[in-house]
């Protein structure tokens, strides 16, 4: 069964989310996007939607550890969805806190939130006696980041052992172990206290560590990986919107606080990573299959031309002029495939090629074997280089034959088989329209009788 012979995949999405504002990205959160089939990209059918991935409701290659690391190898940019899963992770455990905790966060309302992000930047104030000094001059409007004294009974970046004591939290999920352990080497807690800090300084706040709320500390290291300018998974958020979430975390650490931050991470998800993602695994073979499968599809074409041309030139009749038309359709028809990073020979059997993370992949990795999101929050390195990964030294030392024919496996998921069925079919179509023109032409040309 495939689909309509209209179909097209989606087309590649560039990425365009810090070009859009806020509510545009809200409002597409919250908007049609959400209804159904009517709200999916063009050439995403239902069954690879992106919340069926995010579900677990797909099969290899399509699951949501694929995704995961479709986004850490090819576009890196897995923060987002690391962000994205520990977000609702957050959500559920802080639903399930007792009314008495939740009471000491209250919810960050949506205008608060949107008033923070439009409003203007906030601006240091000088002290007077600088204030006095620069009046007159270029500089009066300016603000030095250490001009402003600091209290050093109210400082973050205080050392004292004062610093050290934070009330107790709720024990970590699985996600904030994970963080850490691909963190530089962190030494004590106030570091992160620290960093979180120096992320308020940077927006003209003051940081308030001390707190009874629930997983405040936890929080803490949320704004120095994710959220910071400088954070190891920074999420790819305007000034405004970082400024907005700084803020409300300042007043209370309940979920509706990171509010912009999740709808920016999902935006990014929905319109651009996930269309991306389906157009890729689409794609059943590596590069060099690719290229090798295009180089035939052409090799094959020239070859029936001549075939056709050497036919015409002869004394044989016409009829003999259409024999071509085989070798025509296969060149086409797999040029056509290829150029949609299909390899027909691949299709045929329904299989794909191993990704290189997945050729030098342990079997007994449980990480591996679980494809569910509370696994992926907890064994995913997203912060991490993948050139530092042991894999990518040794299949660059794979000669290119071998490449060309990599180990390959089943397409477990029906839906991502029914597109590639698809696309085969428009090849076929097209070779069949393209070659029966050409054979037409050679078929019209007078006898050459020249042999």
């Amino acid at each position: 069964m495939v689909l309509s012979l209209a179909y097209r995949r989606p087309s590649r999405v560039s990425d365009g989310s810090s070009f859009t504002s806020s509510n545009e990205k809200r409002l597409s959160s919250e908007g049609s996007y959400h209804s159904g089939t009517s709200g999916l990209p063009k050439g995403i059918p239902e069954a690879l939607s992106f919340d069926r991935i995010i579900a677990g409701g797909t099969c290899p290659p399509c699951t949501t550890r694929d995704f995961m690391n479709y986004l850490r190898y090819i576009e890196h940019s897995a923060e987002n969805l690391q962000f994205y899963l520990w977000y609702r992770s957050y959500v559920e455990r802080f639903d399930k806190l007792p009314a008495s905790e939740q009471a000491l966060s209250p919810e960050w309302s949506a205008a608060q939130m949107d008033t923070e992000i439009t409003q203007p930047a906030r601006r240091r104030k000088t002290p007077a006696a600088i204030a006095t000094v620069l009046r007159g001059t270029d500089f009066a409007d300016t603000v030095p980041l250490d001009a402003e004294k600091r209290d050093p009974f109210n400082d973050p970046r205080s050392d004292s052992p004062e610093m050290m004591r934070t009330p107790a939290s709720p024990t970590f999920s699985e996600f904030d172990s994970s963080c850490m352990s691909d963190e530089r080497p962190v030494s004590s807690r106030s570091d992160f206290q620290r960093k979180a800090g120096e992320a308020m300084d940077d927006a003209g706040m003051k940081w308030k560590p001390f707190t009874a709320q629930p997983f405040r500390e936890e929080l803490t290291r949320i704004i120095t990986i994710f959220i910071a300018v400088d954070g190891s998974r920074q999420l790819n958020l305007s000034d405004r919107e970082r400024s907005a979430v700084l803020h409300a975390l300042q007043h209370t650490t309940h979920p509706s606080a990171l509010r912009a931050a999740f709808t920016s991470a999902e935006y990014s998800l929905r319109r651009q990573a996930h269309p991306n993602f389906i157009r890729w695994t689409i794609c059943n073979g590596n590069r060099p299959r690719v290229i090798f499968a295009r180089g035939l599809g052409i090799s094959l074409i020239l070859l029936g031309i001549l075939a056709a041309l050497l036919i015409t030139l002869s004394s044989a009749s016409r009829a003999y002029r259409v024999i071509p038309i085989i070798g025509l359709i296969l060149g086409i028809s797999t040029l056509i495939a290829a150029w949609k990073g299909m390899c027909v020979v691949l299709h045929g059997m329904h299989h794909r090629h191993l990704r290189p993370w997945e050729l030098f992949a342990d079997p007994e990795d449980a990480s591996i074997k679980n494809s569910s999101s509370d696994s992926l929050i907890d064994s995913s390195p997203v912060a991490k280089s993948y050139e530092d990964e042991p894999w990518v030294a040794r299949y660059e030392k794979r000669n290119v034959i071998r490449k060309i024919f990599d180990r390959e496996v089943w397409v477990q998921e029906p839906a991502l088989r029914q597109i590639q069925d698809t696309i085969f079919v428009q090849s076929l179509i097209g070779a069949f329209l393209v070659s029966c023109i050409i054979v037409g032409v050679f078929c019209a040309v007078p006898k050459g009788g020249l042999f």
